[in-house]
């Protein structure tokens, strides 16, 4: 059996479903299509289960001028809606409004589209070869088969349907009236003027980060954060592509680059084809823009203010700064052992033991004689003459000092 293409309709991934077989049916010339009002074969399936039943909206003329799902009406390339799509190629709809106008557009669209292969878009988006970064982050990578749900039962809001779970509408609370995305127009999803849901990714695409080149032109320095301790010269190879790199300096232990490129206007075009798209090695690198130094130079290192100049807030549960140590006076001696100072410091006799090898004498027999001349010899104390009058004074046997009494009495004891 020959078919021709016309026999399929042109569907997205998320409108077909998630099941690869599907039932279809086709009325031929069965509607008009919602766009040019002509007539158009009709197809109508059930994307899943527990899913509202789906059917083709516009011709397939109307989808291929604009590279639409027949159905959602959204952009095949991208899954966005048209005005997205259009603002982000920078493409202006030339679509006639009047049906007059309208019809001459749409048959001199046919005649294009049958001298075309097919395989490329037709009008203004097919001459749009360069692709945007806007729609890239805007595109989804996976279907989003949620849409395909069941519409809400407006007898269950009311508190009348009687059918419970065998109803084939959602039961759930409806969205509030006064959102903008609760009303649709399928006219003006397609021509790409007031829709809600552009609008709200418009918004999105506005509030995204982007990376504003500095104002200063001698800047060719990129930043790039987040490598990794393994990575190397050749890892960077992917920023040889926009121009000629002066020098590449890899620091290991802060785990980043600086890239110099000899241009500013290569500089300018990898920071753009990299901001929040540049993955080496299965990590998503941090591109910057690099400080001049004289601008480096004028920043001084401020308590509580980040790199980017944002004020951090203390961590709590952190002790304070330690207090700046008292004055010292010069003059005042140094009293290590918390002596009286208005005592003078007293001599300390303490018998040394014996040297080893020789056995200590007999209780009451005094100390082992040694030649006062000898190497062996302990040093003499001094004559009673040179001791200052008074008790000897420890510091271990000051009552103030804790564990004092313990240790006397451990001493006495021995």
């Amino acid at each position: 059996i020959s078919l021709s293409l016309g026999d399929f309709p042109i569907l997205c991934q998320t409108c077909l479903g998630e099941n690869p077989y599907i039932r279809m049916t086709k009325e031929k010339y069965g509607k008009e299509c919602k766009i040019c009002a002509r007539p158009f074969t009709v197809f109508r399936w059930c994307p899943g289960t527990r899913m509202r039943f789906k059917k083709t909206e516009v011709c397939q003329t109307c989808s291929k001028m604009k590279n639409v799902c027949q159905t959602c009406l959204l952009d095949l390339e991208y899954g966005l809606p048209i005005q997205v799509r259009d603002t982000g190629l920078a493409i202006k709809d030339e679509v006639p409004r009047s049906d007059v106008n309208k019809e001459y557009y749409t048959q001199n669209m046919e005649r294009e589209i049958a001298n075309s292969d097919g395989t490329r878009p037709v009008g203004q988006l097919g001459k749009a070869t360069s692709s945007s970064d806007m729609l890239l982050k805007l595109a989804r990578t996976t279907p989003y088969y949620k849409r395909n749900r069941p519409h809400i039962c407006s007898f269950w809001v009311k508190g009348e349907c009687k059918r419970g779970e065998e109803c084939p509408y959602r039961h759930e609370k409806p969205t509030d009236p006064d959102d903008p995305l609760a009303d649709q127009n399928i006219k003006d999803r397609y021509y790409g003027i007031n829709d809600p849901v552009a609008d709200k990714l418009l918004k999105r695409a506005s509030t995204m980060p982007r990376l504003d080149p500095p104002d200063d032109k001698s800047i060719t320095t990129l930043y790039i954060g987040g490598l990794g301790d393994t990575v190397t010269d050749g890892d960077l190879n992917h920023f040889y592509q926009f121009g000629e790199i002066r020098t590449i300096t890899i620091v290991q232990r802060q785990q980043c680059a600086f890239i110099q490129f000899a241009t500013r206007q290569a500089a300018e075009m990898a920071a753009e084809k990299s901001f929040n798209k540049l993955i080496i090695n299965g990590r998503r690198l941090t591109v910057k823009w690099g400080r001049s130094q004289a601008a480096r130079g004028k920043e001084g290192i401020k308590d509580g203010v980040s790199e980017m100049g944002t004020r951090l807030d203390p961590v709590p549960g952190l002790p304070g700064a330690l207090p700046p140590p008292p004055a010292l006076d010069e003059e005042a001696p140094a009293n290590y052992f918390n002596l009286d100072p208005s005592t003078s410091p007293a001599v300390m006799n303490i018998a040394l033991p014996p040297p080893p090898g020789i056995n200590p004498p007999p209780p009451g027999f005094g100390p082992p004689m040694f030649h006062p001349m000898g190497p062996m010899a302990p040093p003499m104390p001094p004559p009673m003459s040179m001791r200052p009058p008074g008790q000897i004074h420890y510091p271990s046997q000051d009552p103030q000092r804790m564990g004092a009494h313990a240790a006397h009495g451990s001493r006495h004891g021995d």
